[in-house]
C-alpha cells in the first residue's frame, strides 16, 4: 500500500480524471460512500450524528456522506461551516445534489445557534478540512474544533483530521481529536509521525476507484504480513547449514553479555545456518548456556569490553554485524572500521556500533557490499547531526537524504519503523505494540534481520520483513501469553518459532 504526501494524492486524482476519465463528481460520490460504508461499522441506528462540512474534496465527501446516512435512516443534521463561496467545483455539484434530494443543510452563523447542535450529538464526523491545510486554524473552525474536542462524543474523520498537516516537518498547528479517521485512497504521511498519528485515532483506507495501472510510482509503501508471505525465502527441502548463511556477530561485554546473546538467538531462530559469536573471552561462558548452536571467537578485552584484537577472519563469513552490547570506547571505533574494510558481505550494525561509526561515515560508499544501520531516533540524530525532535517530525526526509548521501540502509526504529534503500526507496512497518519498549528488544530485531540478509540477495526485502516478523511476534505473544507489561525481549526469541509457523502457513494458503 503506498503512502502519499498531499501532493502525490492531488496527482493521482488528476491521474483519474485527466488520463482515465472519471469525471471528478463521480471520483467524490465514490468516495463519500466508501467511506460512509466504513463508518457505519461504529455508528448506532440510534445515534445522533452531526456532519461538519466545509469546503474542497473533503468537504465535498461531507455532502455525499450526510445524504447516504440520510437515506439509510440515520438521524443526521449536516452543518455548512464555511460560506457558500467557499463552495465550488465538485463539491458544489454535490452540495446541489444533497439539497434537490430534500434534505436539510444548516449553515454555521454563530457558535450559540451551533453548540446546541454539537452538545446533542453522539457522533461527530470531521468533513471540513482536507489534505491541503497549511498554518493554524482560522475562525470559525478553530473554534469549531476546540469545542469538538471538549465533547464526548465519537470522533469520526474524513481522509485525516481538520487542521492536521498531510506531510512532515510541521509541529505547530490545532486539529480535530479523532477517535476513528476512514483514510481516503491512501495513508498520508503524518499517519507514521509520532506527533501527528494520535490524531488519527484507529484508521482505515478505503478504496475509492482510481486507476492502479495509471498512478504515478510512489517509492514509500506500508509492508504488511501479507508482502512478507510473498517475499519470504521457503526453506529448500535439500538445503544445508551452508545455504542458510554463514555469519558473525561482534560485541558484548562483561556487563553487557545479554546484548549479544539475544541477538545470536535470534539470528539462529531466524534461520541462519551458521553462526559465530566474537565477544569477549570472560563472557563466553555465560553466552554459551544461552546460545549453545553457536561457535565462538574470545577476543581481548579491557576492562571487560572487546579491544577488537583477535577478530575472526571476516572474509571466512558471507556477512557481519557488530555493535549489540560493545560499549562506549576508543576501541569500539577500530574495530567498526576493521570490519568496514574487511567484511565482503552485508555487514549491520546497531547500537554502540553506531556511535563507534560517526567517525567513518565518510568511508561507508567507499563499500561495495551493502551496509545497513539500525538506529533508534536518538541514535539517528546523533549520526545526522540533528535534534531528536527534527528527527521525530521529519523521518521519511531525513531517512532518505542519510541513506542516500551514505549508500547504506537504515532502519530507523519506533512505533512505526521506517526501512530506507540507499536508492530512496521506504517502507513502514506498522507492527508491534508498547511491550517492545524493553532493554534487548532492539537485540532481538537485529539477531532477525541478520538472519534475513544473509538469506537474500534482496536487501530491502529482508529488512522490511525482518521488522514484520519482529513486530508480530510481539503482538502474537501479547494475544495469547503475556501483556504489554511483562514481555521481555527474550520471550520474544522463543516466540520467533510460532511467527514463522504461521507465516508459512500462510503462504501455503
Amino acid at each position: 500500500m503506498d503512502i502519499v504526501t498531499a501532493q502525490e494524492m492531488y496527482e493521482r486524482d488528476k491521474v483519474a480524471i485527466g488520463s482515465a476519465g472519471i469525471d471528478g463528481k463521480m471520483l467524490m460520490e465514490s468516495a463519500g460512500r466508501a467511506a460512509t460504508d466504513d463508518l457505519v461499522q461504529r455508528i448506532k441506528c440510534e445515534d445522533q450524528v452531526l456532519v461538519l462540512i466545509g469546503a474542497g474534496n473533503n468537504g465535498g465527501d461531507g455532502f455525499v456522506i450526510a445524504r447516504t446516512l440520510l437515506n439509510r435512516g440515520y438521524k443526521v443534521e449536516a452543518w455548512q461551516v464555511v460560506p457558500d463561496e467557499k463552495i465550488t467545483g465538485d463539491a458544489e455539484a454535490h452540495q446541489e445534489i444533497f439539497l434537490n434530494s430534500g434534505f436539510e443543510l444548516i449553515k454555521f452563523s454563530c457558535m450559540e445557534e451551533f453548540l446546541p447542535s454539537l452538545y446533542r450529538a453522539d457522533v461527530l464526523i470531521d468533513a471540513m478540512l482536507g489534505i491541503g491545510v497549511e498554518g493554524r486554524l482560522r475562525s470559525p473552525i478553530a473554534e469549531i474544533v476546540g469545542k469538538a474536542n471538549e465533547h464526548k462524543a465519537l470522533k469520526l474523520a474524513i481522509d485525516l483530521p481538520t487542521g492536521l498537516p498531510a506531510g512532515e516537518g510541521v509541529d505547530n498547528f490545532d486539529a480535530f481529536n479523532a477517535d476513528y479517521t476512514t483514510v481516503i485512497a491512501a495513508p498520508k504521511i503524518s499517519a507514521f509521525l509520532q506527533h501527528t498519528s494520535p490524531y488519527y485515532g484507529e484508521w482505515n483506507v478505503v478504496e475509492i476507484g482510481l486507476p492502479v495501472k495509471k498512478l504515478p510510482e510512489v517509492k514509500r509503501n506500508l509492508w504488511s504480513v501479507k508482502d512478507v508471505k510473498q517475499t519470504l525465502p521457503e526453506r529448500g527441502s535439500h538445503s544445508h547449514k551452508g545455504s542458510h548463511g554463514k555469519g558473525v556477530m561482534a560485541g558484548g561485554s562483561y556487563f553487557m553479555p545479554g546484548s549479544i546473546a539475544m541477538a545470536a538467538r535470534a539470528a539462529l531462530r531466524s534461520g541462519t545456518g551458521l553462526l559465530t559469536i566474537a565477544t569477549a573471552e570472560s563472557i563466553i561462558p555465560s553466552v554459551t548456556s544461552y546460545v549453545r548452536e553457536a561457535t565462538f571467537s574470545g577476543m581481548e578485552e579491557k576492562e571487560g569490553m572487546i579491544t577488537g584484537q583477535a577478530i575472526p577472519e571476516l572474509s571466512n563469513y558471507d556477512g557481519a554485524a557488530v555493535g549489540m552490547g560493545l560499549g562506549r570506547h576508543e576501541e569500539a571505533a577500530g574495530l567498526v572500521l576493521h570490519m568496514l574494510q574487511e567484511c565482503k558481505g552485508p555487514l549491520l550494525i546497531d547500537a554502540d556500533g553506531l556511535y563507534a561509526l560517526k567517525p567513518q561515515l565518510k568511508s561507508l560508499k567507499d563499500r561495495s557490499a551493502p551496509v545497513v544501520l539500525t538506529p533508534h531516533p536518538g541514535e539517528f540524530a546523533y549520526l545526522a547531526g540533528v535534534s531528536i525532535q527534527e528527527v521525530l517530525q521529519s523521518p521519511f526526509r531525513l531517512s532518505r537524504e542519510f541513506a542516500s548521501a551514505y549508500g547504506v540502509y537504515l532502519v530507523l526504529k519506533g512505533p512505526y519503523t521506517i526501512i530506507t534503500a540507499p536508492k530512496g526507496e521506504q517502507r513502514v512497518d506498522m507492527t508491534g505494540n508498547a511491550g517492545l519498549a524493553k532493554g534487548g528488544s532492539g537485540d532481538v530485531l537485529s539477531g532477525i534481520l541478520f538472519a534475513m540478509i544473509l538469506k537474500t540477495e534482496n536487501i530491502l526485502d529482508a529488512l522490511s520483513n525482518g521488522c514484520v516478523i519482529h513486530g508480530s511476534t510481539a503482538d502474537f505473544l501479547i494475544q495469547e501469553e503475556h501483556s504489554k507489561t511483562d514481555l521481555l525481549a527474550s520471550d520474544l526469541v522463543e516466540g520467533l518459532s510460532r511467527t514463522f509457523r504461521t507465516f508459512s502457513a500462510l503462504s501455503k494458503a
